[in-house]
């Protein structure tokens, strides 16, 4: 969704919380199908792989091709590191309950520090006609999307981003 296509999205909150748990279901699944049948170790990579590929390919036609948004402004997450393990605990242990608790804890914990090099100079402070925010927010700023009012996306109060009254902690 609109967490992982906009770099101004991928905040320290809801990004590092959501995705993981939804991007770990397909990887699962392959690694899962792989091993059950064929004793193939590298499911959730080969998939994870396949679906950076497929991202790249949409972000640089959709975005960049026909938009011409920065590519550094709408870059897929970084699922890899995550991918590795969830294969390594299964290829070690030979057991898919233990691959579920310990590498889906791996999978999910591994997300941000293996985004945070790409992230890292988007979340430096800048000052904007006397506002505080980021790098990545004030690229949301001079890129509007369509379909998201600009009063309704981004109202930043402190580091809590909130929504009219409601705060997404």
């Amino acid at each position: 969704g609109d967490w992982d296509f906009w770099s101004d999205w991928k905040d320290r909150r809801l990004w590092v919380t959501v995705l993981p748990i939804m991007a770990i279901t397909f990887p699962a699944a392959v690694q899962a199908v792989l091993w059950w049948r064929y004793r193939i170790a590298f499911g959730a990579t080969l998939c994870v792989l396949g679906l950076i590929f497929g991202e790249w390919v949409n972000r640089y036609f959709n975005f960049w091709g026909w938009t011409y948004f920065p590519i550094n402004f709408v870059f897929p997450s970084q699922l890899i590191p995550g991918a590795i393990v969830l294969d390594v605990v299964l290829l070690v242990s030979n057991s898919m309950q233990l691959t579920a608790v310990v590498g889906g804890l791996g999978f999910g914990l591994l997300f941000y520090p293996g985004n945070w090099p790409m992230m890292a100079p988007l979340h430096l402070p800048v000052e904007y006609n006397g506002m505080m925010m980021t790098l990545a927010d004030l690229s949301g700023y001079h890129y509007v999307r369509t379909g998201m009012p600009e009063y309704i996306r981004m109202v930043e109060k402190g580091t809590l981003r909130t929504f009219g009254k409601d705060v997404a902690p």
